[in-house]
C-alpha cells in the first residue's frame, strides 16, 4: 500500500506545480488583454461621449449630500477601503490576522475641461493609493480617530493589564478633487430625475455595462497603470514558465512521464 500511495502523492505535487504554472500563464494573458484594451481605447472628452465603452481622465466632484467620512482619517470621501489586523503568535508561527475590513462607495461626478458626467462605481475594480498605514503596540497607542473607530465597532486594542496589542490599520480613499482614470460604459442614466445627481450630463452615466466586462477606476495616470500591468504580465509569464518546466522535470525524473 505504501509503495502505491507514495508515487501517487508525488504525482499530485507535480500536477499542482504544473497546473499552477498554467494558471499563472492564464493570469498573465488576462492582464495582457486588459492592458491591450486600455492602450487601444482613446481617452474621450466628456462633452463628446459616445455610448459604450469609454476611457476618461478627470477630477472627482462629489455630490455634497452623499459624501461620507473615512474610518481612520475621517476625511470626506466618495470611496474607502479599510482593514484592521492583529499580529498573532501561535507556537513557532506568527501572522497578521484580519479582525475587520470594509469598503464603501457612492455616486460622484468626473469633471474634465469640457464638462461633468455622473459615475456609479458599483461593480468597478478600484485601485486607490493607500492614504493611511499605522501600527499600534507596546508603547504605541492608536491615533484618537482610530480609537474612536475601534470603540464604535467593539474592537479591543488592549490586552492583559491594559497593554496594547500589536495591530495594524490601513485605509485607501478617493477624495473630492482627486484625479481619476476610469474605463467603463457610458450608458443611459437611471438617476436622470434625481435632483441631486443630474447636474452634469443629465442622461448619461458611467457604470458597469451589461455587455462590457471592463470597469476599472484608478487614481494613477494611464502610463503608470500600463507600467504596472507590464510588470504583472512579465512576472506571471516568467513564474508560470518556471513552474511549468519544474513540474515537467519533476515528473520526468520521477518516471511519471
Amino acid at each position: 500500500m505504501v509503495l502505491i500511495l507514495f508515487p501517487f502523492h508525488l504525482f499530485l505535487i507535480d500536477l499542482m506545480i504544473l497546473v499552477g504554472g498554467i494558471l499563472l500563464f492564464g493570469v498573465g494573458f488576462y492582464v495582457y488583454k486588459k492592458k491591450q484594451l486600455i492602450e487601444d481605447t482613446p481617452t474621450s472628452k466628456i462633452r463628446s461621449l459616445a455610448m459604450g465603452l469609454v476611457e476618461l481622465f478627470g477630477q472627482v466632484i462629489p455630490i455634497p449630500e452623499r459624501l461620507f467620512k473615512s474610518p481612520f482619517t475621517e476625511k470626506d470621501c466618495v470611496y474607502y477601503q479599510f482593514t484592521v489586523e492583529e499580529y498573532v503568535s501561535s507556537g513557532k508561527s506568527s501572522h497578521w490576522e484580519t479582525i475587520k475590513k470594509g469598503e464603501k462607495r457612492i455616486l460622484f461626478y468626473l469633471k474634465d475641461d469640457t464638462g461633468m458626467v455622473l459615475v456609479d462605481p458599483t461593480g468597478a475594480s478600484i485601485e486607490a493609493t493607500r492614504d493611511f498605514d499605522c501600527e499600534s503596540g507596546h508603547g504605541r497607542d492608536p491615533p484618537e480617530s482610530v480609537v474612536r473607530f475601534l470603540t464604535a465597532n467593539n474592537i479591543a486594542y488592549e490586552g492583559f493589564f491594559g497593554a496594547n496589542k500589536t495591530m495594524r490599520y490601513r485605509e485607501n480613499i478617493i477624495v473630492p478633487n482627486q484625479n481619476l482614470y476610469i474605463m467603463g460604459t457610458a450608458d443611459e442614466n437611471p438617476f436622470a430625475n434625481d435632483p441631486g445627481a443630474n447636474q452634469g450630463l443629465p442622461y448619461t452615466i458611467i457604470r458597469k455595462g451589461a455587455q462590457e466586462k471592463m470597469f476599472f477606476i484608478s487614481d494613477k495616470k494611464e502610463r503608470d497603470i500600463l507600467r504596472e500591468f507590464n510588470m504583472k504580465i512579465v512576472g506571471a509569464i516568467v513564474l508560470g514558465l518556471l513552474l511549468f518546466i519544474l513540474g515537467l522535470l519533476m515528473m520526468y525524473f520521477e518516471g511519471i512521464i
